[in-house]
């Protein structure tokens, strides 16, 4: 997850991603390249030929702001792909850190890794018409309400006590019932677990996660080399669970102060046909917990 290049590595895969045509660039015979030259992206950009190619190559380090701009116009960087340039590139920069990057992860407390304080239990709870958990930077539930478990409803997590999203999407089968477009998930979960890469380089977890994913999901190994990044903060997920059925929900994901990287991912109903498929949900969940236990499934 951390090679010595990680940088260098991103612009050659967007810079593949990005024809000669939509640069505006005429094509005069045959190329040997998909997309851009390096000698393409360093004109479009205003940088020497030799300047780029130093850095895919991994031996310039500390681009300006106003190079890494230049760049993310010339490559069609989106908001979230310009924001892991910037983790990337502070690696590299001795004293330097970007405004919301927190510290190495492998220094943090483990006992402190899945604490979830009282006031985000009580919230969780207080919300309980909805589905909404808490998850880590490594896409761990740290904590859920009892509707977001029913909904979920993914097996008994390993030694640890928290379920992995990542996990469940690659490794679970039930997932793809779960999820009719389980393809759309599946990239989602790649993008945001390499955006956190690029912000918490040192994040053992997360490492974990990924390195398990790549041995054992030829899937993930795809994904994971396409090099894509993402954070979609919002929009609708489908769902086909084996109680209530398809439906839609739309999600909101908001940061958590504290500077863990922890987010509430909340679902609410955009339709009347969402609106029944959580009220059954609820239901089918209270009456099939136990006796003062948890919702009907093995979320932690």
């Amino acid at each position: 997850m951390n090679p010595a290049n990680e940088l260098g590595s991103f612009l050659m895969s967007r810079r593949a991603r990005v024809t000669p045509a939509a640069a505006g660039i005429p094509v005069v015979g045959r190329r040997r390249v998909a997309g851009l030259r390096r000698e393409e992206v360093a004109e479009l950009a205003g940088v020497s030929v030799v300047y780029y190619t130093r850095l895919e190559q991994g031996r310039a380090h500390h681009p300006s702001d106003s190079v890494l701009d230049s760049l993310a116009r010339v490559l069609r960087l989106d908001a979230a792909e310009r924001a892991h340039v910037n983790d990337l590139v502070h690696r590299h920069r001795p004293g330097i850190r970007g405004a919301a990057d927190p510290a190495p992860a492998d220094a943090a407390d483990p006992a402190l890794d899945g604490y979830v304080r009282d006031g985000l239990r009580r919230l969780l709870a207080a919300v309980g018409a909805v589905p909404a958990y808490v998850l880590g930077p490594a896409m761990d539930v740290l904590d859920a309400n009892d509707l977001a478990r029913a909904l979920i409803g993914a097996p008994v997590p390993p030694a640890g006590g928290r379920l992995s999203l990542a996990r469940h999407v690659f490794l679970d089968a039930t997932a793809r019932e779960l999820y009719p477009r389980w393809e759309d998930v599946a990239r989602q979960t790649v993008g945001f677990l390499r955006f956190s890469a690029g912000r918490r380089p040192g994040d053992v977890r997360l490492a974990g996660i990924v390195a398990e994913l790549s041995c054992r999901s030829a899937e993930f190994r795809s994904l994971w080399a396409a090099q894509e990044v993402g954070k979609e903060p919002y929009g609708t997920k489908s769902f086909r669970h084996p109680v209530v059925g398809g439906f839609d929900l739309a999600y909101e994901t908001l940061a958590l102060p504290g500077g863990e990287d922890r987010s509430l991912v909340v679902f609410t109903a955009p339709d009347a046909r969402a609106d029944t498929a959580l009220r059954l949900l609820g239901s089918w969940a209270a009456s099939a917990a136990p006796a003062g236990g948890p919702a009907a499934s093995h979320l932690p």
